[in-house]
Order: C-alpha cells, then structure tokens, then sequence
C-alpha cells in the first residue's frame, strides 16, 4: 500500500470528499491510465473521461473489474471502490445522459493516480490478496520473502474503519482481523501458490486462535478480491480435506473482501527491526524457518 497524507486517508479510508473544482485531475486530459492512489491498481482509462462540468473528474467506463459498487452510508446514493484495496473512489450516477453510456463516475482527484501513455508498459501486473492467519507479524515476515510479494503490509479488516487500531482490535469486540494485505505479480507467483503458503503456515483447524494468541481477531480468513479467488480458496479447502493434512476440519472463514485498514508504522517489518524480541524469537523464528525450509524453490 502506497503511504498516504492525513487528507488522502480522509478522503479513501473515511470516505471524505474533496471540495468542488479543487482536484487535481478536474479538468486534465492527457492520455493515459487513471490508478488507485492507495494500491497503483489501473482503475479508468483515458479515454473514458469527460467534463461533467460538476467540478470533480467524471468517467463514463470502468476497466474492467476495477470498481466495485457499493451502497452508500446515506442510504441514498451509490458508492464506488477501488475493486483491489476497497479505497473509496467517489459515487457513480446513471440516467443523466451526459454520454452515450448515459453512466457517470463521480471521482475525487486524490483517489486517483495518473500514467501518461507508454508508462504503463514497465510496470508490473499487480494484484492483491489479503489473509489473516494469527498475529500479523507473523505471516508479514513470511510474505515478504517469497519471490514476486511486492509488498506484504498489516493491518486490519473486517470490520469498521473507526475501530481499525491496535487497542481496539485487541478487544476482541470489532469484528476485525489482523491481517496482511499482499501485493503481488501473479506473472511471477500465483494465487494458488500463495494459498499453499497461507495454509502451510499456520493451524487452519483452530477457531479464533493461534497458539497463544486467542481471540476472533487471530482468526484464520481470507478475505476474496473476486469470485475466482473465491472459487480457489474453496476448491483448496476441499483438496485439503480429503487429503486429511490435519486431524480437526478447516476452519478458516472465506468472506468478500470490503476493506483495509493499514496497521500503525510501529508494526511494519516487525521482525526483521525487533528479531530479538521474545515473542520473534519463540514463535516467529521457528514458523519462519519451517517455512523457508518448505518452499526454498519460491524465496526471493
């Protein structure tokens, strides 16, 4: 996940808006690839923008897959996402023929990212995963050693963005799950393979806990970007039951992937800056060289 200012979280992580006519893509119109500010996903292309003369950026298409469409909190109007991350993008509006596809994505400029033309041709296909597998400082530190993690960030999701830190989550009572949010290109490494990694690592017959850890917030999920990653994670729970790896059923939730909330600095490379630390050193450490030792052909 890309680093953001205190008013680009307002605007994508809080669902803010910017002010009218004030945002930087407003009225440009070079050709390119509009991105997601927060994870560089490809969200519009250039020529699918328009002067809706509303004061914000309008698109009249998608790429598609891109954006996902979710009702908003005003229990009125439509919500845009980012379809990877589930940053917030702005509302889409249909019916009021300002073109041809009688569609009008109502974007904030600092949701967005722009590569002219021919940029985008050296940057890697990404795409995002997101697991919960027990403490996040686990599972980041075995992310970030395999061969095509772009990035490996914790944080929290599953439940609301007003609970999404440390202290609360370690109440037990938001919904949330500590997680890792993986960036990858699937043209190096795919999902499936990922997968392998998430169950191997972890005790997935376990219900809201790792070891010591105990808590729904330890608690083994997945949450799914899009119905093929679904599809894989279940089809490989099914593989991994008849293959009886463990003597106890699976039971690692699968839910529909809504949002991220990053975790605080602090916890970033959280073994690789404090190895030394008792808990790195008693449960982290083994994990790590168990896995490393499992899937030495995938290491970076």
């Amino acid at each position: 996940m890309n680093k953001l200012n205190d008013f680009e979280r307002f605007v994508i992580e809080e669902k803010g808006t910017e002010r009218p006519f004030s945002g930087e893509y407003h009225l440009h119109d070079a050709a390119g690839v509009y991105l997601c500010k927060r994870c560089d996903a490809p969200l519009y292309l250039s020529e699918s923008k328009f002067n809706a003369h509303c004061g914000w950026p309008a698109f009249d298409d998608e790429i598609t897959g891109a954006v996902k469409r979710v009702a908003d909190r005003d229990g009125v109007r439509v919500e845009i996402v980012c379809a990877a991350c589930g940053g917030h993008l702005g509302h889409v509006f249909e019916g009021e023929r300002l073109t041809d596809k009688n569609v009008r994505h109502c974007v904030n400029s600092v949701s967005l990212n722009f590569k002219a033309a021919g940029e985008m041709v050296q940057t890697p296909q990404v795409s995002i995963a997101t697991f919960g597998a027990g403490c996040f400082w686990c599972i980041e530190a075995i992310f970030n050693e395999l061969s095509g993690v772009i990035e490996s960030t914790p944080g929290y999701s599953g439940g609301s963005a007003d609970t999404a830190n440390y202290s609360d989550v370690c109440s037990a009572a938001t919904g949330h799950a500590e997680v890792v949010q993986v960036k990858f290109d699937p043209a190096i490494i795919s999902f499936d393979e990922l997968l392998q990694v998430f169950w191997m690592s972890h005790d997935p017959t376990t219900l809201n806990r790792q070891g010591n850890d105990v808590g729904p917030q330890y608690r083994s999920v997945i949450f799914t970007h899009d119905a093929q990653q679904a599809d894989a994670a279940n089809r490989m729970i099914e593989q991994l039951t008849q293959a009886q790896l463990w003597s106890d059923p699976i039971v690692t939730e699968i839910s529909a992937f809504e949002s991220f909330y990053p975790a605080e600095n602090y916890h970033n490379d959280y073994f690789e800056l404090n190895g030394e630390q008792p808990y790195c050193q008693m449960v982290i450490k083994p994990k790590l060289e168990k896995f490393r030792l499992a899937f030495a052909s995938k290491l970076k």
